[in-house]
């Protein structure tokens, strides 16, 4: 049964990262009307440095990619840490109504990193 939930929970968040992803690309998804006017500039300034939207979307689809499937979950974590750090910080500090589940993302990408420990410490040795 746990391994079932933790499927289905790397499942949802690496197919959440690859929508992300292929946003940044395709612009299906509508960018909301009541975007606080911070979060406005700073999504402006990231535009106008052209190849910065398109590296997290390759960085977002490959990293939740990697993310869904159990032997690859190691780096996938590893991969969409920089991503999910960035996301916790704007909604802590300009956007917090979308903390919740940046905080629950969050805490799903610490438990893998935390679940594939054993795979890191050759790296630190």
């Amino acid at each position: 049964m746990k391994n079932k939930i933790l499927f289905v929970l790397s499942l949802l968040f690496g197919l959440m990262y690859i929508n992300a992803g292929l946003n940044k690309f395709f612009n299906y998804m509508p960018t909301p009307k009541d975007l606080p006017a911070d979060m406005v500039k700073d999504m402006t300034a990231f535009m106008v440095i052209s190849w910065l939207l398109p590296l997290v979307g390759v960085i977002e689809i490959i990293g939740g990619l990697l993310f869904i499937f159990r032997k690859t979950r190691a780096l996938g974590a590893i991969v969409i840490l920089p991503i999910m750090v960035g996301v916790l910080l704007v909604n802590l500090t300009v956007s917090p109504s979308g903390l919740p589940l940046a905080g629950a993302m969050f805490l799903i990408n610490l438990w893998a990193i935390y679940d594939n420990m054993e795979k890191y410490l050759p790296m630190i040795k």
